[in-house]
């Protein structure tokens, strides 16, 4: 993959693919996306109001880790254990994700443990810290499974117009079957495609403030069944 290192709007870096023609966070700000879209609207609109001690997450399209590490940060500083499962068919380099300065944005120890363990996680659990565990899938989305179920997904793949697989009503019924019965699905995203199958599946859609540069984003409730 040729690669390169983008500085957006906030400041904050992400990584250019020049294959797919897209950058892996939003121009206008990759550290605001991840904070706005995924640790804001989509963990901690979870967590509230509830009492919880640990939790679970699904990310199809770790990319750079900066969903991941702004969560175990995030996790950490509050004592929630986080057991966190990134599906990545294309893992970066850890040189590459190096280069991002995400350690400006975290703390000093999740930032090196994740740096330092990154290669490690492709396919086998690890242990951040004593609240984080992570593991790297490295499949095609259509090939990941799992016994597992998810309180979050991260739904954070590449945009339809580049990566127009990842957005089929079968990705998106295969993804959604792994989020637990209240659980949250978020992506930054919004489409009316999306948004019928999403209502199909049972789950309850809704429009949500977007990140900068976006006016709206979609969150999604799987319904709690009797």
């Amino acid at each position: 993959m040729n690669l390169s290192i983008v500085t957006t709007a906030d400041g904050s870096k992400t990584i250019y693919n020049e294959q797919v023609g897209e950058l892996y966070h939003s121009r206008n700000g990759a550290l605001q996306e991840s904070q706005h879209v995924f640790l804001n609207s989509g963990l901690r609109y979870f967590l509230a109001g509830r009492d919880l001690t640990e939790v679970s997450i699904l990310e199809v399209g770790l990319g750079t880790g900066l969903n991941f590490l702004i969560t175990a940060d995030y996790c950490t500083a509050k004592e929630i254990s986080l057991n966190y499962v990134g599906i990545e068919a294309y893992p970066l380099t850890e040189e590459m994700i190096a280069q991002t300065g995400y350690e400006e944005y975290v703390s000093a120890p999740v930032w090196e443990s994740f740096l330092k363990q990154y290669r490690a996680s492709l396919g086998h659990d690890i242990v951040i810290n004593q609240y984080t565990q992570l593991t790297t899938d490295n499949r095609q989305l259509k090939n990941f499974d799992s016994d597992k179920l998810f309180d979050v997904i991260y739904f954070d793949a590449f945009a339809s117009a580049n990566q127009p697989e990842m957005w089929t009503e079968e990705a998106i019924n295969h993804t959604a079957k792994f989020l637990k019965p209240g659980g949250v699905f978020v992506t930054y995203a919004i489409t009316g495609n999306l948004k019928r199958i999403l209502k199909a599946l049972g789950l309850k859609v809704e429009k949500a403030p977007g990140a900068p540069g976006k006016r709206e984003m979609l969150r999604a409730v799987k319904a709690i069944t009797s």
